[in-house]
């Protein structure tokens, strides 16, 4: 008896009028993930003895003395350019993170990171998703964990969230 595989069905919408061949997508993807990391990769990492990398949040001084992640550097974008070389030695391995996934600073601070030589990436969901997921959030007068959002991930005591597809 043979076996056949059911061809596609035909689409009904646009959606994949134009799409990238598999091997290009490999390349696409592949390349998404030399450039970026998440906030849940950044935290395992962090809670290594030796994480690798140096994480600077690249956002304003309020924003930093509002909230930042336990062990992150300060160095806001627009002085990157100019004090990265004299806090970081070359080939310091950098992750950067900015506010959140509706601002483009970590972007900017990981191209300035970039042009400077240093092997980078950025973290997608910035400090925004650190928070919602319930990471530890350090301020001057100490540290807390605010409540996980159960869109972004589910506690450990929390029963799954079902999809309604």
């Amino acid at each position: 008896m043979t076996t056949t595989t059911p061809a596609p069905a035909p689409a009904t919408s646009s959606l994949f009028d134009h799409v990238a061949v598999p091997s290009e997508a490999v390349r696409h993807f592949r390349a998404r993930l030399d450039f970026e990391t998440d906030v849940s990769d950044v935290a395992a990492a962090l809670a290594a003895s030796e994480p690798g990398f140096v994480l600077v949040d690249t956002r304003s001084e309020a924003a930093w003395l509002a909230g930042r992640i336990p062990g992150a550097v300060h160095l806001p974008g627009r002085r990157i350019a100019d004090e990265a070389e004299a806090r970081f030695p070359a080939g310091t391995r950098v992750v950067v993170y900015c506010w959140g996934p509706g601002c483009n600073g970590a972007t900017r601070a990981a191209l300035a990171f970039a042009t400077l030589g240093y092997p980078v990436k950025e973290m997608l969901g910035g400090f925004e998703y650190w928070a919602r997921e319930g990471f530890e959030v350090e301020r001057d007068a100490g540290r807390e964990r605010r409540p996980v959002d159960t869109l972004t991930n589910v506690a450990a005591d929390a029963p799954p969230i079902e999809c309604a597809c």
